[in-house]
């Protein structure tokens, strides 16, 4: 029989945290009595991880492993795992003690209880360094609040459960999962988020250092975009385009009656300037308006050729 819990984690050089991790944890999962499966995706480790996992595997039926030949991120190890994954309902943590397994079963409860489709821990008292304790609190607050009006505390704990479908239909790449949140929501599935306990870290250094919230803007800006504007892209490069188009025009007609005064104005920086913002922000609209064409291609193609499921294909003829 398929487990009913799958406990997907994705680890990288955790060699000395491995067996506590897997005591505590298979101690939590025995006590609650539900079938449950331990998948473990190795990112390329360099240190013993892959060792130790072999081993764990040998006497420890529940547990199965993948490991990657190089470093491919947190995000590529997820969606393996949730590819892996079989059970109902799908955990997520970190493999460096800091995630407490004590609070999975208060999750899954929420879960069941609330109707929701994912729960997310919010680490409310943090175990880490005060740099990585600010730079995430910034991100969270400021960042994610700011471009996404959401209210999440905790965007980047590990410690999450999902329904399995709505985890295997995560699109998850570079620094995606620092997002899942943001994403599941706007996939429309209901996102809940209650607080944990959090530890300090026993093993090893952290992956993760203050400077890397400037790394992750890319992502940011990647997931902002298409969150607000995937569908309808010429409202976020009409904006931009209009905005330069309009100021290079104003500083023109500005030149232009400077000119016409009897003012020389050839030699103006002003006026390579102006042309500059008219010729960039007409070619930004241009830009939109090609992107416009290319969603609305694509939605007439998805009605032309709808996507074909088991229930429609196994159903009679009709007529």
């Amino acid at each position: 029989m398929p487990p009913e819990l799958s406990v997907v984690i994705p680890v990288r050089n955790e060699a000395a945290s491995l067996e506590e991790l897997h005591r505590e944890l298979t101690a939590t999962l025995t006590s609650w009595g539900r079938p449950y499966e331990i998948v473990v995706v190795d990112d390329g480790s360099t240190d013993d991880t892959r060792h130790v996992l072999r081993e764990l595997a040998t006497r420890v039926p529940e547990l199965r492993f993948r490991s990657f030949l190089r470093n491919s991120g947190k995000s590529a190890a997820l969606a393996v795992g949730f590819e892996e994954a079989r059970g109902e309902r799908i955990i997520t943590m970190d493999a460096d003690l800091q995630d407490d397994p004590a609070n999975v079963q208060r999750m899954h409860e929420h879960l069941a209880r609330e109707r929701v489709d994912v729960v997310t821990g919010w680490r409310r008292e943090r175990r880490d360094g005060v740099l990585k304790i600010l730079s995430s609190k910034l991100f969270n607050l400021i960042v994610v609040r700011a471009l996404f009006g959401c209210s999440f505390n905790d965007m980047n704990s590990g410690l999450k459960i999902y329904k399995a479908e709505v985890a295997r239909e995560l699109q998850l790449y570079g620094g995606m999962h620092r997002f899942i949140p943001l994403i599941a929501k706007e996939m429309g599935y209901r996102v809940a988020e209650i607080p944990v306990t959090h530890r300090a870290r026993k093993y090893g250094a952290t992956k993760y250092h203050s400077t890397k919230i400037f790394t992750e803007l890319p992502d940011l800006l990647t997931i902002f975009f298409l969150i607000r504007y995937v569908r309808r892209p010429l409202h976020f490069f009409g904006s931009i385009g209009s905005a330069l188009f309009t100021l290079g025009s104003v500083l023109l007609i500005y030149l232009t009656i400077l000119w016409a005064r009897g003012i020389t104005i050839s030699g103006r920086p002003l006026l390579s300037f102006g042309v500059l913002l008219v010729l960039v922000g007409a070619q930004v609209v241009f830009t939109g308006l090609l992107a416009d064409l290319i969603v609305s291609v694509n939605q007439d193609r998805k009605q032309r050729f709808p996507l074909k499921y088991a229930s429609d294909r196994d159903a009679p003829p009709t007529g």
